[in-house]
């Protein structure tokens, strides 16, 4: 990716994400070109409505990344690893975002926003950014993945 092409981050919540959504967007902003898939309020949704469309985006190859935030983080990761071609990885602790990169290649982030700090959230995003998948024996077992 050339120095002056950005890399694409697609992010998604539900309502129970929204607030945190809003902080890592901000967060972002500056280095990484970001689209946001909604939602776009505290109203009551169904997390499926923006996962889905996160996944899709990431599965596609339109964005390098994806992020995406609920409560507790199982009903979006869940959601999009439904699709064949995305790896979520639900990350409570830094280390844990650093391995879901470097051993599962994962290319969405689901930030649990109940049980971590907007601090830890944005620590976890920048790691799962910046942290390269190590391949070799973790590629074969990658491979494997899928159905």
């Amino acid at each position: 990716m050339s120095v002056t092409q950005k890399i694409k981050i697609a992010i998604g919540s539900d309502h129970a994400g929204f607030e945190y959504k809003e902080i890592l967007k901000a967060f972002l902003a500056d280095t990484y070109q970001v689209k946001d898939f909604g939602t776009h309020s505290l109203d009551s949704v169904d997390y499926p409505d923006f996962a889905h469309p996160v996944a899709s985006a990431v599965e596609t190859n339109e964005f390098n990344f994806g992020i995406l935030v609920c409560g507790s983080a199982n009903g979006v990761a869940i959601t999009a690893n439904k699709h064949p071609h995305i790896r979520a990885a639900i990350c409570w602790l830094d280390e844990l975002a650093s391995l879901s990169r470097q051993h599962n290649n994962a290319n969405i982030l689901c930030v649990p926003a109940r049980f971590v700090s907007e601090d830890l959230a944005k620590q976890m995003t920048n790691t799962f950014l910046t942290t390269d998948f190590e391949g070799g024996r973790h590629g074969n077992r990658v491979d494997k993945i899928a159905c």
